[in-house]
């Protein structure tokens, strides 16, 4: 008599999976990335063999992991592993009253994309510098940045991908809130130097997301798409209230659509914040990830 397999639990509710997970080289998971931030105490080698082991084709690059391997050898790894990289994470900070070094970081991030082989660089453009009540020249410093950046990117074929944070970041990391804004920002710069990455823990909430993404798709500015949810209570460092897709508020499913509606048919990469789900098992979350992907996803 055969041992019954065991039903998979998902993390980080514990609950048992409601679907199957899928094997390898499935093709409802041949879009899926993994953001490394979702595994964030995994080292780049380990979220690169938990991809290749759960069949995720693709993953997206934190800086810090890059630099803690050498961006020489993580090139290398990225290139042997076959895996896509669907973006870079992250550039911006644009906000000091002193632009040299933002300007100085930013070229040096591009520089790593291009390396790294990833189109997209994120760009979470800053919040307001100590002290400074000046939201308008805060958003008027990071358009000069970005005028000061976008030739430079595209020169090395790197994609900056804008992307507006819930309104409750607004002060101290991105003066972008809505989709809107982004696209406004961006509109005077060439669509294959500066997109929108649109994340749908930041954009779920606001009534004027779909037009905004419509109009995102017609400009052609559509970097970059990410998902997970957005679960309450939100915990006291409200960076870390993401949650694994299908656990909270947002239909991740209607965004999907709206956004392949737009014309963007990319990779969706899974991008989650949570100390719970960092304290689990990595191979775990990969296939929690893949599990919801197809459950609340597709």
């Amino acid at each position: 008599m055969s041992t019954p397999v065991p039903t998979p639990v998902d993390v980080p509710t514990g609950l048992p999976a409601t679907v199957p997970t899928p094997e390898p080289g499935d093709p409802r998971l041949a879009r899926l990335s993994l953001n490394q931030a979702t595994v964030r105490p995994a080292t780049l080698v380990q979220a690169v063999d938990g991809c290749l082991r759960a069949g995720v084709p693709a993953i997206g690059l934190w800086r810090e992991h890059v630099a803690d391997l050498g961006l020489d050898k993580a090139a290398a790894l990225v290139r042997r592993s076959g895996l896509r990289v669907t973006s870079y994470c992250r550039g911006g900070f644009l906000t000091g009253h002193d632009p040299a070094p933002a300007l100085d970081d930013n070229r040096r991030a591009i520089d790593e994309a291009a390396a790294l082989g990833a189109p997209v660089l994120v760009m979470v453009v800053g919040g307001l510098p100590e002290g400074d009540r000046d939201l308008p020249g805060a958003r008027a410093r990071v358009a000069d940045a970005l005028a000061a950046l976008a030739p430079y990117a595209a020169e090395r074929g790197v994609r900056l991908g804008l992307e507006p944070l819930h309104p409750m970041f607004c002060a101290d990391r991105a003066v972008l809130s809505t989709l809107g804004q982004a696209l406004d920002l961006a509109r005077d710069l060439p669509a294959e130097a500066v997109g929108v990455t649109i994340d749908t823990y930041h954009v779920w909430w606001d009534p004027d997301v779909r037009t905004q993404i419509a109009r995102a798709g017609r400009e052609g500015r559509i970097a970059l798409f990410q998902v997970c949810d957005w679960v309450l209570p939100l915990p006291a460092d409200a960076l870390l209230g993401r949650g694994m897709v299908g656990d909270g508020h947002i239909d991740v499913r209607s965004l999907r659509e709206s956004v392949e509606a737009a014309g963007h048919t990319g990779d969706i990469e899974v991008e989650i914040f949570n100390a719970d789900i960092w304290a689990a098992d990595t191979d775990d979350v990969i296939a929690t990830t893949a599990r919801r992907h197809i459950e609340h996803v597709l």
